[in-house]
């Protein structure tokens, strides 16, 4: 297993991977080439960022059974995906601003694709060939603006709202790997990505489909059933498998 993000410390960033606690930059983002430049800092040294640049973030709903019976639906025979805005996206020990205080906002975990090579209608045989790595994710969700608008873009894209990192997982195998959310360190969220009704290889071949996927570009998998609402002061932490966790505060918005 190969692990990238991106860091930054004193106003400058820099994408990276981290070997042994320390991270090795590289000329450019860790999807196109990984090319080191040489340089080599300690981890600790350095605040985690976001570790993903997308000119798209897609994501997918309906994808465990259960939370399909828990948001009283029913399966569709194909994945659900909608689009997130990119500037949603938050990094690891950042704050979740609570658009709408007043709103139910619910926390949503999930196995999180990014794309590591272009294309456009994938085969399910293709897939893996175009996913550099894996990483986690949160589709934070303003459940009133949902139910009333009765679509999913923009109860879904306010700032803050698409929680994704630490880190970014190169050969990896994700089959079957367990998956949890803590809130304020009880136990809310927890299934395995097997039990996924479409695995990623469909998801990519899915979204692909006369939509060209670019490299970087991260597609959220949808989440388990134990979805729940967040408020002020929580603390979340999301884990896939042995992965470092995903740690997160949530704030009502200013």
């Amino acid at each position: 297993m190969r692990v990238f993000g991106r860091f930054k410390s004193g106003g400058e960033s820099w994408y990276g991977e981290v070997i042994n606690d320390q991270v090795h930059f590289l000329q450019g983002p860790y999807w196109i080439d990984i090319e080191p430049t040489g340089e080599v800092r300690a981890l600790t040294e350095l605040q985690i960022d976001v570790p993903v640049a997308p000119s798209k973030l897609i994501a997918v709903g309906l994808n465990y059974a259960e939370h399909i019976a828990e948001m009283k639906r029913t399966p569709l025979g194909t994945p659900l995906i909608w689009f997130k805005a990119p500037s949603s996206l938050l990094p690891h020990q950042g704050t979740i601003e609570i658009a709408f205080p007043d709103h139910q906002t619910d926390f949503e975990s999930e196995l999180t694709i990014v794309i590591g090579r272009a294309g456009k209608n994938i085969s399910q045989g293709q897939a893996h060939d175009h996913i550099f790595g894996y990483t986690i994710g949160l589709d934070i969700s303003d459940r009133d603006l949902q139910k009333t608008e009765k679509q999913f873009s923009r109860c879904k894209s306010f700032d803050t709202y698409t929680p994704v990192g630490p880190f970014v997982y190169n050969e990896v195998d994700i089959a079957d790997v367990a998956l949890e959310l803590r809130q304020n360190g009880q136990l809310r969220q927890q299934t395995r990505t097997s039990h996924m009704i479409y695995p990623v290889s469909e998801i990519v071949a899915f979204a692909s489909q006369h939509l060209t996927l670019l490299p970087g570009d991260v597609i959220l998998t949808g989440t388990p059933s134990g979805v729940g609402p967040i408020k002020g002061g929580d603390e979340l932490e999301a884990r896939i498998g042995d992965w470092p966790p995903l740690q997160l505060r949530v704030a009502n918005a200013k």
